[in-house]
């Protein structure tokens, strides 16, 4: 592979870098070598299983969770072959994405596509270990991580699509326990949508200059010179619908105080925000990985505080 450019997206540190062709290639095409997706979409079902009512054991949890994880995994590749198969042209045309597998020519549209069919027929055997009512769930999910690619290409703000995509996780995880939907998890839901435009919005400011350049619509441009107004905004709905979540489940204000050091975290982020600086804002954009963890350590303390 030739040299990478300054800001580009891939990571040929650790053991993608000893992999030889094509293997490497597979694993860039499913970013093996930046997970911090994967654990994104994986926190959010995190979260629905521990705001989930005390009907199930701590360890019959963490057994769900292995199954989420594989999911996750499995999706979040699909997700991203998926979008590359959309946007290879346009790809090739930014600085940060150009050495992208399919982008750069280092993979075929067959082959990524094969790739594809193979990783959502292992997401389609975790779905069914799911109970029934999760499947028209799942199948939902598929679709909407089918609509992302397109939402850049006509409405301003495709993060809004990114969200409700990347947070079903937590209505799955809610519905696989509860065998229901219920209002704190929809407010679990709402509130995972907005951290993730949040998050995302941080991310896009990478991009803005290519952005304008090749007509690809986004909130990071879109909100550019209201950056901390925006992203504090969607932080502080985020906090909002998390703890009308865990208030309505739990009916105990003290059961709140897990959620907060996250809470903190969010907008002490938002202080430090400059989007001017691709470095920042990346370093940003994964630590919302830690954030996240936190906020699962909030939803444990959710689930089994007793007063």
């Amino acid at each position: 592979m030739p040299d990478l450019p300054e800001h580009s997206d891939i990571s040929l540190h650790g053991w993608i870098g000893s992999l030889s062709e094509p293997w490497r290639s597979y694993a860039l095409l499913m970013r093996l070598d930046r997970p911090a997706g994967t654990w994104l979409l994986f926190q959010p079902c995190a979260f629905g299983v521990f705001l989930a009512p005390l009907s199930i054991s701590f360890l019959q949890r963490i057994m769900w969770l292995f199954i989420f994880f594989a999911g996750s995994w499995t999706m979040r590749s699909s997700g991203c072959i998926i979008n590359d198969l959309w946007d290879r042209n346009f790809d090739a045309l930014v600085e940060r994405t150009k050495m992208r597998p399919l982008a750069s020519g280092a993979i075929t549209p067959a082959q990524a596509i094969k790739l594809l069919a193979l990783l959502l027929f292992i997401s389609l055997i975790l779905l069914l270990l799911l109970p029934p009512f999760c499947w028209g769930l799942g199948i939902i999910g598929l679709l909407l991580t089918g609509l992302y690619p397109t939402a850049k290409r006509f409405i301003d703000c495709p993060q809004l699509v990114l969200g409700i995509t990347f947070g079903f996780g937590a209505l799955i995880s809610y519905a696989s326990i509860m065998n229901a939907i219920s209002i704190p998890a929809v407010c679990l839901y709402v509130g995972v949508i907005f951290w993730q435009i949040g998050y995302d919005t941080i991310y896009g400011f990478q991009d803005i200059k290519d952005d304008q350049k090749i007509g690809v619509k986004s909130a990071s441009l879109l909100m550019q010179n209201h950056a901390k107004l925006f992203i504090s905004s969607c932080y502080l709905l985020t906090s909002s619908f998390f703890l009308i979540a865990a208030f309505l489940e739990k009916s105990s204000v003290y059961s709140l105080l897990g959620l907060f050091p996250g809470i903190f975290w969010l907008f002490f982020q938002v202080i430090r925000l400059n989007p001017k600086s691709p470095a920042l804002c990346l370093y940003q954009f994964n630590e919302n990985v830690s954030i996240g963890w936190v906020f699962s350590l909030g939803w444990i303390f959710v689930c089994f505080y007793h007063p």
